[in-house]
């Protein structure tokens, strides 16, 4: 029973359900999605009373899971995969229920899939107006369990700050203090310490600078950034 609660923990991250759980959060931004589905207002003349709710998300709960997963949210154009046959026949369905024909596709992915062919966890979305927008379809694979974690310290400057620190101290502790000095010392500790935080810091920033990275916020609707 333990061995599989931990491997519970483990499991592929699904983005669908974090975008769901991170809607059933907000109660103001459901009794939103209900009020806007009692007065239509869609670019794409939808009949909303046929939409099912939970498949309405604003874009500032797009945004926030796009940045906590470091994922894009740009134009179908942008996108180099292919769109399964399920994607196509659902469009399909829509289009003949709502008697309209679809446009202005939308998908969320990681950056990845918007550069080259992979199977990451893509979502398809129709916007419906007013900043809401409509999950049409998922597939593919589930992401990484532990890629929010991964992409956490991309997510701001302090938290890259932070593991450089992190970093800086580790490799401090694994540091002989007799390379530097004879004798054990507060002062030689923070030389070291200062030493490598600037060599560690200084490699980041050549690494960042050199493959054009840029932290989650600027990249998640940006299709100029490459990574």
């Amino acid at each position: 029973m333990q061995m599989m609660m931990k491997m519970n923990v483990f499991h592929p991250t699904n983005i669908a359900e974090k975008l769901e759980r991170a809607k059933a959060q907000d109660q103001a931004l459901i009794d939103a999605v209900n009020a806007f589905i009692a007065q239509p207002n869609s670019i794409n003349e939808f009949d909303l009373d046929k939409f099912d709710s939970k498949d309405i998300y604003h874009i500032s709960t797009i945004k926030d899971i796009c940045i906590d997963y470091r994922l894009r949210f740009l134009d179908l154009k942008y996108f180099k995969n292919d769109l399964p046959q399920e994607a196509f026949d659902k469009i399909a369905a829509l289009e003949v229920a709502h008697n309209t024909t679809l446009s202005g596709f939308k998908i969320m992915a990681p950056s990845k899939l918007f550069r080259l062919k992979d199977t990451d966890d893509p979502l398809l979305f129709i916007p419906i107006g007013n900043d809401y927008f409509y999950l049409i379809h998922q597939w593919g694979d589930d992401l990484h369990p532990f890629r929010k974690a991964i992409v956490w310290p991309f997510k701001n400057i302090w938290n890259l700050m932070i593991l450089i620190l992190g970093i800086s101290w580790v490799a401090t502790q694994l540091t002989p203090f007799a390379i530097f000095s004879k004798t054990n010392s507060w002062s030689t500790y923070w030389m070291i310490y200062f030493f490598m935080f600037k060599a560690i810091a200084s490699v980041v920033l050549f690494y960042g600078f050199a493959l054009g990275k840029n932290f989650n916020p600027a990249i998640w609707n940006s299709k100029y950034n490459k990574s």
